[in-house]
C-alpha cells in the first residue's frame, strides 16, 4: 500500500499539540544552551586563575627574557630578535591583559609571548642597495694598510660598497659604531692570526675610531710592527683597546731553528700568546697559511713531541695545532669574562681556470664558486670548537658570504702605480693581483658587523 501525505490522517487537536511540544522544546534547548555557555565561561575563568602561575613558569622572568646564543660550528646558529624586537602581529595583547597599560609592560609581555626563532645570519644573500654608506670614511682612517686602500690607489668604482649582506631567515642589526663604542668601553678587544685578521682588525678599528668624537684627540694609535702588534687606545672615559697580534699560525713558528730549517712546533702555541691572556673579547683565525704550497710554503719540517718531521699529513698537522690552541683556551680563558669567537676561512678568488679570478671584476660572482682550499681543514677547525667543553667558541662562519663577492678585492689596486702593473706584465697579471685580501670599505665590515650582532644577541642573556 502506497502512503501519501492524504493518506495520513492526524487529528486536528494532535496537529497543534505537536507544533506547540516542538517551540517548547527548542526554547528549553535554547535556555540550555546560554546556560551552559555561561557556566563554562565562568569554568575557564576559574580555571586560568588556578592555573596562571603554572602556565607563565614556563617562561622566565620578564627582566630575564631568555635570548641565549645557540653556539655551534656549522652552521653558526644564534638566537636572535627579529626586528621590531618582540613584534607580533599574531597576539593582541590588549585583549588577553585588558589592565596592562604601561608600553614597557606591553613589550615585556611580548616578550615573552614571542617565540624564539633560531637565526642562521651566516647563510644569505647579498642585496645591492644604492643608498648603503660606510661606517667610517677610508681617508679618514689611519688605520688601513696602503695594499687594501683601493680609494686611495685609485680604484674608479665604487660599487662593491653598495652590496648589503642580508640573512635569509631573520633581519641583522646594520653596524652601530656608537653603540660598538659603548660595548667596548673599559674593555679589551684581541684579534690574532693572519692578514685576513689584520684586514678584519682595520675595519672595526676604522669604525671604532670614526664613531668616537674628536677620534684625534681622545685615541692612541700605534703599530709597534706590522708583524708583531698594532693598536687603537681610546683613552679618557671609553678607556678601551682594539689590538691585533700577528700569528698565521697560532702555534710557534720558528725560523731560527737549531736545524737551521723552519719549523712549525705543533704542539707549543705562539710565543706572542702571553699578550693574549686577560682579554674580554678575543678573535682567532688560522687557515689560509696552512694550505700553501711551493714557494709560499713557510714550513719545512713539523715538531711534534720534540721530534723533527715532514711525514705528518698536513690535516693532522692542522688538527694538532688546533688541538694546541684549544688547550690553550680551555686553561687560559675565564668564560664568565671573556668571549672567544674564531673566524672562518676567507675566500680567495685567484684561480683563472675556473674563471674565478678577481682582476677586472666588478659584480659578484652569479655562478658556483670553486674552492681550492681544503675542505678537510675546515672540518677539522669546526669539530676542535664543538669538541670544546669548558669554553664556548663562537664560531664566525664568513667563507659562505664571501665566495661571491670576487669583485670586492684589491686586485690590481693594492699599489698606487696599479697602471704600471697592468702594462707590463700583462701575460702574467695574475702573480700581481691581490685576489685574497679585501678593499676596505668592503667585505670584512661585514664579518664585524657580524661580530657586533653576535655580542648585541649575547647582550639579552
Amino acid at each position: 500500500m502506497r502512503i501519501t501525505e492524504n493518506s495520513l490522517s492526524i487529528p486536528k487537536f494532535m496537529e497543534l499539540s505537536s507544533v506547540s511540544a516542538i517551540k517548547d522544546t527548542w526554547k528549553v534547548f535554547i535556555l540550555g544552551t546560554i546556560i551552559s555557555c555561561f557556566m563554562l565561561i565562568l569554568l575557564l575563568t576559574e580555571n586560568t586563575h588556578n592555573h596562571k602561575p603554572s602556565l607563565l613558569a614556563q617562561f622566565p622572568p620578564l627582566s630575564e627574557p631568555s635570548i641565549s646564543p645557540i653556539i655551534s660550528p656549522s652552521p653558526t646558529t644564534i638566537t636572535s630578535i627579529v626586528e621590531p624586537p618582540f613584534s607580533s602581529p599574531n597576539v593582541n595583547t590588549s585583549l588577553l591583559f585588558p589592565d596592562v597599560e604601561n608600553p614597557k609592560v606591553v613589550n615585556d609581555v611580548k616578550r615573552v609571548m614571542e617565540p624564539r626563532k633560531k637565526c642562521n645570519m651566516f647563510d644569505g644573500r647579498w642585496v645591492y642597495k644604492a643608498d648603503a654608506i660606510a661606517s667610517y670614511c677610508p681617508l679618514r682612517c689611519p688605520f688601513i694598510e696602503d695594499k687594501m686602500s683601493c680609494l686611495k690607489n685609485g680604484r674608479p668604482d665604487f660599487e662593491y660598497e653598495k652590496w648589503v649582506w642580508e640573512a635569509t631567515d631573520c633581519d641583522i642589526p646594520l653596524m652601530n659604531g656608537t653603540d660598538l663604542v659603548e660595548k667596548f668601553r673599559n674593555k679589551r678587544v684581541v684579534l690574532v692570526g693572519d692578514s685576513l685578521n689584520r684586514n678584519m682588525w682595520e675595519s672595526l678599528a676604522c669604525t671604532l675610531y670614526s664613531s668616537i668624537p674628536y677620534p684625534s684627540i681622545k685615541a692612541e694609535v700605534r703599530f709597534e710592527s706590522a708583524h708583531i702588534k698594532t693598536f687603537l687606545r681610546a683613552k679618557d672615559e671609553y678607556n678601551f683597546t682594539v689590538e691585533f697580534y700577528w700569528s698565521p699560525y697560532l702555534v710557534e713558528h720558528n725560523t731560527n731553528h737549531e736545524s737551521g730549517k723552519k719549523v712549525l712546533v705543533l704542539d707549543k702555541l705562539s710565543p706572542n700568546s702571553e699578550s693574549w691572556i686577560a682579554a674580554d673579547i678575543l678573535i682567532f683565525n688560522s687557515g689560509m697559511w696552512w694550505s700553501q704550497t711551493g714557494t709560499r710554503k713557510s714550513w719545512e719540517l713539523f715538531e711534534y713531541n720534540g721530534k723533527l718531521t715532514k711525514d705528518i699529513p698536513l690535516q693532522q698537522a692542522y688538527h694538532i695545532a688546533m688541538r694546541t690552541w684549544a688547550k690553550w683556551v680551555q686553561q687560559n680563558v675565564d668564560p664568565t669574562k671573556t668571549k672567544v669567537f674564531f673566524r672562518s676561512i676567507s675566500t680567495e678568488h685567484k684561480a683563472p681556470q675556473y674563471h674565478q679570478w678577481c682582476y677586472d671584476r666588478s659584480q659578484p660572482l652569479v655562478e658556483t664558486y670553486r674552492s681550492l682550499y681544503p675542505k678537510t681543514l675546515i672540518l677539522v677547525i669546526e669539530s676542535v670548537i664543538r669538541g670544546m667543553r669548558k669554553v664556548k667558541v663562537t664560531y664566525l662562519n664568513v667563507t659562505k658570504l664571501s665566495q661571491s663577492r670576487i669583485d670586492a678585492h684589491p686586485s690590481l689596486f693594492r699599489i698606487k702605480n696599479w697602471t704600471h702593473l697592468a702594462t707590463t706584465y700583462t701575460h702574467n697579471l695574475s702573480s700581481y693581483t691581490d685576489c685574497g685580501h679585501w678593499c676596505l670599505p668592503g667585505v670584512p665590515d661585514t664579518w664585524n658587523r657580524l661580530l657586533y650582532a653576535s655580542l648585541v644577541f649575547d647582550s639579552h642573556v
